[in-house]
């Protein structure tokens, strides 16, 4: 018979989260793909502490850079009967961390996939925040670069469900004020941070409040941003009206469309080339 991925959800930063059915099944499984095998071993440890486990069960690495690679050699252990968990360093594999990829390999190649829930940052940041829980959308990373953050955020403008977002703590403060740019700076938001841990903490208020507390020095720890969706309709820019009236303002068509950009979502080239033309008419 071909064996079964577990899919296990682990701590984000409290070990008492670990739920009992997980804890059985990494002490049961022949293998486990840990995306961090120096966490994982601390995990297995309060782990094992509750129970025997299996003499044959083997702890192998499972990250970004390996995978495509690992995810034969699981496959191969499914097809032998072997059960075999997936974890990540913190929180739900597949979810803006590796494990996608081995997800598919194994329905392909016939194997059962079970998932087994544990602590999820986005749902305890967005259940913290205070804001609408009735409808959200989860955006994972945003673009390092400024300029595809900032056109990420502006195609956001009509979103009308609560998103919620990862980021690093010293891109916190850049983030921010481009959302406020995307948004409006009086639009709610939250900043959750060291979730489950000794220091949890939920910042609430507005972009532009948030955007100004985090301007000097940037919060510590895993971050997560909830940000309120529209509550009106967003009325579509007339992009030529808006690039008449900037370069009038004395913008050349660099800056007119990098202004554009996350009040639109539009690619900044697109919007140089037309301020570029408007730019040349007599």
């Amino acid at each position: 018979m071909i064996g079964t991925l577990f899919i296990v959800g682990t701590p984000i930063g409290n070990l008492e989260d670990l739920s009992l059915r997980a804890a059985r099944v990494l002490r049961e499984v022949e293998l486990i793909a840990a995306e961090d095998t120096r966490t994982a071993r601390q995990l297995l440890a309060h782990v094992d502490a509750l129970g025997p486990h299996n003499p044959e069960r083997r702890l192998v690495s499972y990250f970004e850079g390996n995978e495509a690679e690992r995810t034969s050699g699981l496959v191969e252990a499914l097809l032998a009967g072997q059960r075999v968990a997936l974890i990540s360093e913190a929180g739900m594999p597949g979810v803006s961390d590796p494990g996608a990829y081995a997800i598919t390999a194994a329905i392909t190649a016939g194997a059962r996939v079970e998932v087994v829930p544990g602590p999820s940052a986005a749902l305890a940041a967005l259940i913290g925040s205070g804001l609408p829980t009735d409808r959200f959308t989860f955006l994972g990373f945003l673009p390092r670069e400024a300029g595809a953050r900032r056109v990420a955020l502006g195609a956001l403008r009509r979103e009308p469900a609560t998103m919620i977002l990862y980021e690093a703590p010293d891109r916190v403060a850049a983030t921010l004020v481009d959302a406020g740019d995307a948004f409006g700076p009086e639009r709610r938001a939250s900043l959750g941070r060291e979730l489950t841990k000794l220091y949890e903490e939920h910042v609430r208020g507005t972009l532009g409040e948030l955007a100004a507390r985090y301007a000097e020095a940037p919060p510590r720890g895993e971050c997560t941003l909830v940000i309120a969706g529209t509550t009106e309709p967003v009325a579509e820019l007339d992009l030529e009206a808006e690039l008449r009236a900037l370069l009038a303002a004395g913008l050349g068509p660099k800056d007119a469309a990098a202004r554009l950009v996350v009040k639109t979502g539009k690619p900044r080239r697109m919007l140089y080339q037309l301020a570029l033309a408007l730019a040349r008419e007599p």
